[in-house]
This record gives structure tokens, sequence and C-alpha cells, in this order.
């Protein structure tokens, strides 16, 4: 048996399934982006959340590998953490949160139970 690759979090395996579970969460959120060497804010609305990231509706369509900092309120604090874009359409976009802390991700499973 392999044991399960947790470096990129919330991607779909082969077999089709999350490696987190997403839960319905909606907030407003901000992605401070770095496209084409221009920092931009970009305003948008949480649909889901899993520990491994967001998914979102956002202003634009942004660009996938985008790398920035995405601002998530939570009950207690607003998340700033380090974001991927991992999909955009004119539908939805998908970020991948890189390195959160050991608290940041119990804070983000005690609200995908919740869901």
């Amino acid at each position: 048996m392999q044991a399960a690759d947790h470096s990129k979090p919330d991607l779909i395996s082969r077999q089709g399934v999350r490696r987190h579970p997403r839960s319905p969460y909606s907030v407003p959120i901000m992605f401070h982006g770095i496209a084409t060497g221009v920092v931009r804010t970009t305003r948008g609305v949480s649909l889901d959340i899993s520990e491994g990231g967001v998914g979102a509706l956002v202003e634009g369509r942004l660009q996938v590998g985008e790398t920035g900092a995405l601002d998530v309120p939570l009950p207690e604090h607003v998340l700033s953490a380090v974001a991927v874009v991992r999909h955009s359409s004119s539908a939805s976009s998908g970020f991948e949160f890189v390195g959160l802390t050991p608290e940041e991700r119990s804070e983000i499973q005690t609200i995908a139970r919740r869901g």
C-alpha cells in the first residue's frame, strides 16, 4: 500500500476522489496576485473550502499558476495564506493553499465538519 502524497492538497486523485473533503463556505475573499510582474487585487466570494484550498467566484479571469496572498475570513480572524490558482474559468476559480500551519489546517477542518 502506497502512502498518500500530501504535497499537492485538494487535487483530484486518479480515482476521481478529492484528498480533502470540501464544504460549502461563502464569505468575501481577496486575492493579491502577481501577473506579468504587476500586483493586482481581485475580489470575490468563496463557494467552498477544504484544508487544501478554496473554490470561488472572482472578478475577471485569473491566470492558472498565478501565486499570491488569499485573504479568507474565518470565524476568529482573517486567514491570509499563500495560494496558487489551480483553475480559472468564467464560472469559477480554484485556489490551492501553500504552507498552511497545523493550526490553520485545524481551523479549516473545523469549518469543514460544520458544513
